[in-house]
């Protein structure tokens, strides 16, 4: 098969997939995008909106326990002044309900809230891995080498922070709100009280307080911008460069022989400490924005605590107002000062929420720019049926690579059950990608081809993917026909050579590691033997077997499936006299040898 270079793709998407945005119209429409459908359109959308309403309510109640016990602190610090005995008591029986009310609203909240995390995450990942798994998507993303990273790391950890980071903000926005409802009347009121002393006299400014809370959190929050807005794409890069490290030590993992065969470690180990330079270099550039940030944050949240005392200070030493007068207005002010200050205190959070929020849009754009180009490029049509008396049909067909170079022009193929063809061609011809276009995974060119309906084809490529699980799962992926007897299968082993790992048919091992290339091969034809199918694609599916096993192999499958149509690529001369059609691709021809 020919390389495909990524320079010859239309560019754009990787800065789209890649690159983090601000806070503006355009992120929010994108959260909204990507949150709406479980709401909406999902089959669970009356569960999850039953979540969102109970998460309201309860969210509601606790702000008005928050009032109530606001009010409490007025007649609490006033009873302690007045040295008020009989009130002292009555008011902490008062606040021990007011309390115990709180926590177990505050309980369920968080329970509720988890929940719908948990129900959102799973909905999530199942529309996400359809997206990923429909018509092959996963497979031209490789092809098309578009820029994407780590779509694995989208699918099981983005998701799950999209899902907790959106519930929790959303809860938190609705508190601050809220909270500013409810304490923004009762604070202008208590500001009515409060004088301010400037040149000899006493001045009362309507709403003081509440212009106060307003005015230090727009410095809050403008600080925090300035200073916290890098860490969206720190903390995007970090999770980027974080799974780079991580699929490179799962690559060594999967690569263990051939990496020790060519003594590959200290080059596995430059690689590695190189990646992980990466990881540690964002990180602590990560960590040093974050302690900026958390400097301005805890020196703004401090100060916060002082100022209502500081502004009631003149008016409670003028015995103005009592003792739980001041109290209530500290309580009254740090919830309107919160609620107006939310977005400032909880900045870290929005910079992680917008980094998976980006991440998981450059993911959907992705899937969508690699559908729009398989859609858009001239298709390869293909009809299902059953193979009937003129078996695999192909016609006018023209093989192109994803940037439009042809491999192959105008080629017509009939093969007849049991016949079986061969196709050779130098290395880089394209044989390869011919044999995934007549097999119905490469889009890319024209013509018809016609193959059999459902599971009656199987498609063997040189190095066999095992899936994980038992030795039985690999040897009926992908059918997983339930009811194969144990007996079938292990005669299917003896017949393929593999009769030593009968013993381990319900054994859950790693056997892409464990087994050999040749002995994954022979796998490879048990499947055949197994689940006789009625057209087999075999992509050099038997070079790592000496001659004389692929010779047997190559007859077992005759014996078993006479009728079986199957098309070969492969290198080897001895591979022509076990095929009755010897074709050959060359210079974008495919020539038949009579």
């Amino acid at each position: 098969m020919q390389s495909i270079d990524p320079k010859d793709h239309t560019p754009g998407i990787v800065a789209l997939a890649n690159q983090p945005r601000k806070f503006n119209r355009a992120f929010f429409a994108t959260v909204w995008a990507l949150a709406k459908p479980y709401f909406s359109e999902s089959d669970e959308r009356w569960k999850a909106r039953g979540f969102l309403a109970a998460i309201i309510v309860l969210t509601l109640m606790l702000v008005f326990i928050n009032l109530q016990i606001t009010d409490w602190y007025n007649r609490f610090y006033n009873a302690l002044q007045n040295y008020d005995q009989a009130g002292f008591w009555k008011l902490l029986g008062e606040f021990a309900i007011l309390a115990f009310s709180a926590i177990a609203l505050s309980v369920y909240q968080t329970y509720l809230t988890q929940l719908l995390d948990l129900r959102w995450r799973r909905w999530l990942t199942g529309d996400y891995l359809d997206r990923y798994l429909s018509a092959q998507t996963y497979y031209h993303m490789e092809v098309f080498k578009r820029g994407q990273d780590n779509p694995d790391q989208r699918i099981a950890d983005d998701l799950n922070l999209f899902s907790q980071y959106t519930t929790s903000l959303f809860t938190g926005l609705l508190s601050a709100i809220a909270n500013l409802v409810a304490f923004v009347g009762l604070l202008w009121v208590l500001s009515a009280k409060v004088v301010i002393p400037w040149g000899g006299a006493e001045h009362h400014i309507p709403g003081f307080l509440v212009w106060v809370a307003l005015l230090y959190a727009v410095a809050w929050t403008w600080v925090a911008a300035k200073v916290g807005n890098p860490l969206i794409w720190l903390n995007f890069n970090q999770q980027r460069l974080q799974a780079d490290f991580r699929f490179s030590l799962v690559r060594l993992r999967e690569n263990s022989e051939a990496v020790a065969l060519y003594g590959g470690e200290p080059k596995e180990e430059a690689q590695f400490k190189h990646r992980f330079d990466r990881v540690f270099d964002n990180y602590k550039r990560l960590i040093l924005r974050q302690k900026r940030f958390n400097w301005f944050s805890s020196y703004f949240s401090q100060v916060a605590v002082i100022l209502p005392f500081l502004a009631a200070a003149s008016a409670y030493f003028a015995k103005a107002v009592p003792l739980g007068f001041l109290m209530q207005i500290s309580s009254a002010f740090g919830n309107v000062q919160g609620a107006f200050a939310y977005i400032a205190q909880s900045y870290d959070s929005f910079a992680q929420w917008h980094a998976v929020t980006d991440r998981l849009q450059g993911f959907r754009a992705l899937v969508e720019e690699v559908k729009t180009l398989r859609e858009g490029a001239p298709e390869i049509s293909q009809t299902k049926r059953e193979i009937g008396a003129t078996g695999f049909a192909v016609q006018g067909l023209s093989v192109n690579l994803p940037d439009g170079r042809s491999l192959l022009r105008d080629f017509d193929l009939t093969l007849a059950p049991g016949d079986r063809a061969l196709i050779m061609g130098a290395s880089g011809a394209g044989k390869s990608t011919l044999l995934r276009a007549l097999a119905g995974i490469w889009p890319f060119g024209q013509g018809q081809i016609n193959l059999p309906e459902g599971d009656a084809k199987l498609f063997l490529p040189q190095r066999p993917y095992l899936p994980l699980g038992t030795l039985r799962d690999a040897l009926l992926y992908p059918a997983m026909v339930a009811n194969t007897p144990d007996d079938r299968i292990v005669a299917v082993l003896n017949a393929v050579g593999l009769s030593e790992l009968a013993q381990y048919l319900n054994a859950m091992e790693p056997w892409s590691q464990i087994l050999s290339l040749g002995e994954q091969q022979r796998i490879a034809i048990a499947r055949i033997l197994l689940q006789q199918p009625v057209l087999i694609f075999m992509d050099e599916a038997t070079s790592a077997l000496d001659e004389t096993s692929e010779t047997t192999l190559y007859q077992l499958i005759f014996s078993e499936l006479p009728n079986a149509a199957i098309v070969s690529v492969g290198h080897r001369t001895s591979l022509v006299p076990l095929h009755n059609r010897l074709m050959t691709l060359s210079n974008s021809k495919l020539v038949e040898s009579h």
